[in-house]
């Protein structure tokens, strides 16, 4: 007879056997590296600590990278570095990368002491873009405006199984910084402008990266950067210095950090930039009190290219080299991108031999390393694992790739139902990005910048080639009159454009990454906006496509445009997925996960406060501020319509502990089928902090058949409502709150 009571004790004993055996294995793999690192010179510790670049061990010759091997020899056996990273000029392909690790690996295991695998490092930031052959998906901005958590995830398994495929084992993504100042030049590689969408995002990525177990040859260590602030500088440019009031950093920029700490996540970049006049390389109060000792991050903390060199030359609070070096470990550095030469080896050497630094500190850092490196399952398969090289291509890939490149598509405008095209209209494709890849990729794609087009694989299609391919019978291409290589030759622009019923212009901005991106303001390319109003003389519809990875400013052009479509940096599969939205193959269901902004002087977020929008009248003067986007955060058509009852809570008082139930139907009242982004947000009504004017505290995104609704629950908690007060301390305080979903609200209260 089954016995419950033996059963349940048995269980207990088994769990109890499982939690024991987890302790001793985890006690057993620290005292691994204990002996480790009892046994290693200060040289070899340092070592680890040291990241180059692929440069100082390798050339190019004839497009090909070429192993160094005296170099090699240096930088393994002599000097003890334990990572490199990054590429010469541009990707290449699994087998080239293989010839690159491999050997350094078996010199690592062969001829350094204690055998500690070596580690390569590399940014795969919207799919494993150095590699030839991976699936790019869009950025994060893309990704954010699907508000498709499983798909972010799903996209982040893909490039962790492509990247490790390479050899490669150590991803510096995803960015965390909430994207704040929509003129920054790295705009594009955030998830946008709201805190809670950051993290929400970030942590799906990152769940999608390490997995359960990031030992196995489907994950990679991710990297959560840039810790902290890097993304509001007060110029609007890269590496650029913010003020930021300390109660703003905990309320915008630490909650996607600190959930990503709380995930388990393995590693954590370092802002480039300085804050309040303080770089965060050399900030022990950021990168030790707040990262180790409050949020209780136990990983690996690395620098940001450069970046302790610069404590000297760009942040001046360091006299010489070695000084910088020591404000930085001394604030929390572990890990340095140096990334040229040995002079922060050199000078941390110097300081634990003078006394300045503590080797005990070292240790830290090293024990931190070598954790990461067993994480990664190095020491027991330290070399190119077949399992993942088999992993490496898959159709399902190229399907995630189309699916999040439709569903972060966001329509803007569409006046008079332009869109969807039909059969049966003759398009004119022009636009300087019409026939052209790098604008559909951005950033990080086969190369740093993402500009070098003969770089992008022949089986990539433009927007042109496209339609060319699935609307070639209604497709006018007259591509070398308004190319981003040609000469305008505006005459033969607009006599084609007379022959044809709708004109589909692809614009925007042209690639770039990071610093070399930096712009004085977010205007619109004034030649393309002239070019825009000459074809709109011809009277037809025009349809817009932006490629773009920050919002630029289009209040002039706007008006001669019948459509707008927001394609942000589209990846892979971008060109097929703005055809399939034009014509209507995918309704489209991306939201802005920004506000886009009407004027370059006012970068105002949707989650601002009252006083940003309010009007006073001092007699006999007016004064009038207002608050009035191009377009607002979470804004997006469909082809569709859709419907919200009024919203219903499952008590009008909110205790404690407790939680709110908030419910709410959906109806699609139109005629095609869609998908809808169901956001709830709050807002508080009277608070010790000036509330913000409303705050995302939850999103769904629901699949809806024409005719069909479905009701959704949202689970509120104090917890959601909470703000950061004038004590920096996270406080929920009793009153009343307004729930908003879409034109409906409910007030309800906290006590």
């Amino acid at each position: 007879m089954y016995n419950k009571h033996l059963s349940w004790i048995l269980s207990l004993g088994i769990a109890a056997f499982g939690i024991s055996c987890t302790k001793h294995t985890e006690e057993a793999a620290s005292d691994d590296i204990e002996k480790i690192i009892a046994g290693m010179t200060l040289e070899e510790k340092v070592g680890q600590m040291t990241n180059l670049t692929l440069a100082t061990i390798a050339n190019e010759v004839d497009s090909t990278v070429v192993i160094d091997t005296a170099r090699l020899n240096n930088v393994i056996v002599k000097r003890h570095v334990g990572s490199i990273q990054n590429v010469l000029t541009h990707a290449y392909t699994l087998d080239e990368w293989h010839a690159i690790i491999e050997p350094i690996q078996k010199l690592t295991l062969e001829k350094t002491r204690h055998k500690i695998p070596f580690l390569y490092c590399i940014d795969a930031v919207h799919g494993t873009n150095y590699v030839y052959g991976a699936i790019l998906f869009p950025h994060n901005i893309g990704l954010a405006a699907t508000r498709n958590r499983a798909l972010v995830k799903e996209a982040g398994a893909i490039t962790a199984i492509q990247t490790r495929a390479a050899g490669i084992r150590y991803n510096f993504a995803p960015v965390l910084d909430v994207g704040r100042n929509q003129q920054w030049s790295r705009f594009g590689e955030t998830f946008g402008e709201d805190a809670y969408l950051v993290t929400e995002m970030g942590k799906a990525s990152i769940q999608g990266f390490e997995g359960d177990d990031v030992s196995k040859p489907q994950h990679v260590a991710a990297c959560m950067k840039h810790f902290i602030g890097y993304s509001v500088p007060q110029n609007g440019k890269d590496r650029a210095p913010a003020y930021i009031p300390e109660i703003v950093l905990r309320e915008y920029f630490l909650p996607s950090f600190r959930a990503a700490v709380k995930h388990g996540t393995h590693t954590l970049m370092v802002n480039s930039a300085e804050i309040n006049g303080t770089p965060v390389h050399a900030s022990k109060y950021l990168l030790t009190d707040v990262l180790r000792n409050e949020l209780g991050f136990k990983g690996v903390v690395i620098t940001d290219w450069l970046d302790i060199l610069k404590l000297k030359e760009r942040h001046q609070v360091a006299a010489t080299h070695k000084d910088a070096v020591f404000l930085a470990v001394n604030a929390g550095i572990d890990m340095c991108i140096v990334p040229f030469d040995f002079s922060f080896t050199d000078d941390l050497i110097a300081l634990v031999k003078e006394g300045r630094i503590p080797e005990e500190r070292i240790n830290e850092s090293v024990r931190r390393i070598i954790q990461l490196k067993k994480d990664l399952g190095l020491f027991e398969h330290p070399y190119l694992e077949p399992e993942a090289v088999a992993g490496f291509s898959r159709p399902a890939y190229s399907q995630t790739a189309l699916q999040l490149a439709r569903e972060s598509v966001t329509l803007l405008k569409n006046e008079k139902s332009v869109l969807p095209l039909n059969d049966k209209q003759r398009v004119l494709v022009t636009g300087p990005f019409a026939n052209t890849l790098s604008e559909l990729h951005g950033a990080w794609s086969y190369s740093w910048q993402g500009n070098v087009e003969h770089l992008y694989p022949d089986s990539l299609n433009t927007v042109a080639e496209v339609f060319r391919k699935d609307a070639p019978a209604n497709s006018i291409f007259n591509l070398q009159a308004w190319s981003k290589s040609t000469p305008l030759d505006k005459a033969a622009l607009l006599q084609t454009a007379r022959t044809t019923d709708v004109i589909v212009v692809c614009a925007g901005e042209a690639a770039y990454a990071e610093t070399p991106g930096n712009i004085p303001d977010l205007a619109f390319d004034s030649s393309q906006v002239e070019v825009i109003k000459e074809l709109a003389k011809t009277g037809k519809p025009i349809v817009l496509v932006l490629l773009e990875g920050r919002p630029r400013i289009i209040r002039e052009v706007e008006p001669y445009c019948s459509a707008i479509v927001m394609a942000y940096w589209p990846g892979s599969q971008g060109a097929q997925a703005i055809y399939d939205v034009l014509y209507g193959k995918y309704n489209p269901s991306g939201k802005l996960p920004f506000t886009y902004p009407r004027y370059s002087g006012t970068l105002i977020t949707y989650d601002h406060k009252l006083l940003d929008e309010a009007v006073e009248i001092v007699e006999p003067y007016q004064y009038y501020y207002e608050f009035k986007p191009q377009y607002p955060f979470g804004y997006g058509l469909s082809y569709t319509t859709f419907e919200y009852s009024p919203i219903r809570i499952s008590s009008d008082t909110l205790r404690g502990a407790d939680s709110l139930t908030v419910t709410v139907t959906i109806s699609n009242t139109g005629k095609v089928d869609g998908q809808e982004v169901v956001e709830l947000y709050t807002r508080d009504l009277v608070a010790s902090i000036t509330p913000s004017v409303k705050r995302l505290r939850a999103f769904d995104k629901i699949n809806l058949k024409a005719g069909e609704s479905k009701t959704i629950d949202f689970i509120l908690t104090k917890d959601d409502l909470a703000f950061t007060n004038e004590e920096l301390k996270s406080v929920t305080e009793p009153g009343a709150f307004e729930i908003l979903i879409a034109a409906n609200k409910i007030l309800f209260y906290y006590k």
